[in-house]
């Protein structure tokens, strides 16, 4: 009995039923990251700028949507999940990293072998959301982003950022 609660608080199984939606609009900036004078990032008069861009594919589960890294007018950057569509489940991370994307099976596990930045905690399984990038992050050490789950260390889906 006990060995059967502890399996199912590890593998959480009714998170498959469940669905979290998240609703963010894309921000204009980030609090209290203003860039430094002299940052050639930093463009007040420009709108936010798409820098890379890709369509997440499954992995360990169906996920669809893309990711986007944006550079805000204070020059701050922001990781924007949109039209994000995956399954829900134990302890999922969005991380920003410099592994390749490989279809199928071969790329369930590949994102934890390299360099790899933690934006915190999926918000939700559904929907479009922001996840602001830790400053001095130099973007273009990184290629990829995963929806990562942490306590598998699977992918369940991920996507390679283009220009």
């Amino acid at each position: 009995m006990v060995l059967g609660l502890l399996g199912l608080y590890w593998f959480q199984p009714w998170k498959l039923w469940q669905d979290q939606t998240v609703d963010e609009a894309l921000p204009t900036a980030v609090p209290g990251s203003a860039s430094s004078p002299g940052d050639s990032g930093a463009n007040p008069a420009a709108g936010p700028q798409t820098v890379a861009q890709g369509d997440l594919i499954s992995h360990e589960h169906r996920t669809t949507g893309t990711a986007k890294l944006i550079r805000l007018a204070d020059g701050s950057l922001t990781l924007r999940l949109e039209d994000l569509n995956t399954s829900n489940g134990p302890d999922l991370r969005v991380w920003l990293t410099d592994a390749p994307v490989k279809e199928g099976v071969a790329g369930w596990r590949v994102f934890d072998d390299g360099k790899y930045v933690s934006l915190g905690k999926l918000k939700g399984n559904k929907g479009d959301q922001n996840y602001p990038l830790p400053p001095g992050t130099d973007p273009s050490a990184f290629t990829s982003v995963t929806i990562w789950c942490d306590r598998f260390d699977v992918s369940f889906g991920a996507a390679g950022l283009q220009a």
